[in-house]
């Protein structure tokens, strides 16, 4: 795989942010290596240092694929890196590893508490190498405490953290929410600690550890309830407001958000085509309405499925209420607003078919997202990046 671009590349020729940031990246399956694959989309040298013969666990997560360890799930995690496998049991390669630390600013790693100290290469252990070194640590649920030596996993933090708890009707079962939002968010909360501490290095001179969780990662995210449920013993859950839901209408669904105005029940009721609900005195107030919300959802799923998506939206918005067609990811991906927003970066294909990943979200005008490297082929750059010739045991 290599980038593919028609276009002239507008950033060509300037420096990006990280621009001479050496980070070495001992992270696998997708909280680290989100982390990372940001450091690198602007400009970090981003190594990732695998297990000789296997590699980051994502490589193989998917069973059976036509490309392999550069399957999907690893090629979305991985572009603008350079990899390079290694047997950190092996002296020679724990001591070439740590060779690579001393011209390094930054060491991630996303192993339980512990394991990343046993090999070597803690905090303690990389800053008598480098006294400037960054070390950014991601964990299931922190340094210390009663699950420090638990097994993290998003699922958990999802269950543990209280949001898997939270749904928009009590009577529904308890779920998984699909995607990994705790790997994520902690993986994106990992990157604001590690540019946070290049700039404080910048002032002081000194590197220091940098720690996330999945679990913190979850509470922060519930920032407002866990305030209201502190400060006032009330459960807040913007999912259960009495207007807003998910409506299946005619030929698919609806997603409408009655806040943010003095009325919208009767707008919504406008919308409809139905009698104006807020005259009547059971539905007067927001107190009220939260009273009779299975009432009032029951008399809107009844009426949003009498027409289609397009109809209904096209209702709504008249009357100025929010809302959106419920769309599966094929459909998203597909959006206008997608391309638009430059979010599909395109590869050149492989035996496996199309190489295609989601973009960086973030748009920087005088540092354009761009694929310089296309995700790596396990021990890819051994050669590239250690000097020393590698034995044939170590090649990948």
């Amino acid at each position: 795989m290599s980038p593919m671009s028609s276009e002239p590349d507008p950033g060509a020729g300037r420096p990006l942010p990280l621009d001479g940031v050496r980070v070495l990246d001992f992270t696998q399956v997708m909280m680290g290596p989100s982390c990372t694959q940001m450091l690198g989309d602007y400009g970090a040298d981003v190594i990732k240092i695998e297990r000789v013969g296997a590699g980051d666990l994502s490589r193989w997560s998917v069973g059976e694929d036509p490309d392999g360890g550069n399957n999907p799930v690893f090629a979305s995690l991985n572009r603008n890196k350079r990899s390079v496998a290694l047997d950190l049991k092996s002296d020679a390669d724990r001591q070439a590893a740590l060779a690579l630390v001393e011209s390094a600013d930054v060491v991630v790693s996303n192993f339980r508490p512990g394991v990343i100290e046993r090999m070597g290469f803690g905090y303690d252990d990389l800053r008598r190498v480098n006294p400037r070194i960054i070390c950014a640590v991601g964990t299931g649920f922190g340094l210390e405490g009663p699950y420090v030596h638990k097994g993290g996993q998003d699922v958990l933090a999802q269950a543990m953290s209280g949001a898997m708890h939270r749904r928009a009707d009590p009577a529904l079962p308890l779920s998984i929410y699909p995607t990994a939002l705790a790997d994520y968010s902690a993986g994106m909360h990992l990157v604001q600690g590690i540019l946070l501490a290049l700039l404080q290095r910048e002032k002081t001179g000194e590197g220091q550890q940098v720690a996330v969780s999945l679990y913190n990662s979850m509470l922060a995210m519930q920032m407002q309830e866990a305030a209201m449920w502190m400060m006032r013993g009330r459960e807040l859950n913007w999912a259960a407001m009495p207007l807003t839901g998910v409506f299946e209408t005619a030929d698919g669904a609806i997603v409408v958000v009655g806040a943010f105005k003095e009325n919208p029940l009767r707008d919504i009721c406008r919308a409809l085509g139905i009698d104006d609900l807020s005259a009547d005195p059971r539905y007067a107030t927001l107190e009220q309405q939260r009273a009779h919300r299975a009432e009032l959802q029951a008399i809107f799923r009844d009426g949003f499925s009498g027409d289609t998506t397009a109809h209904w939206l096209a209702r709504l918005e008249e009357v100025d209420i929010l809302c959106a067609p419920v769309a599966t990811l094929e459909d998203a991906l597909d959006d206008p607003q997608t391309s638009c927003n430059r979010m599909i970066v395109e590869l050149e294909p492989t035996a496996g078919g199309p190489v295609r990943l989601v973009a960086s979200p973030i748009e920087m005008s005088a540092a354009p997202f761009a694929v310089r490297r296309a995700p790596p082929a396990l021990g890819e750059h051994n050669d590239e990046v250690l000097p020393q010739p590698r034995s044939s045991e170590h090649a990948a």
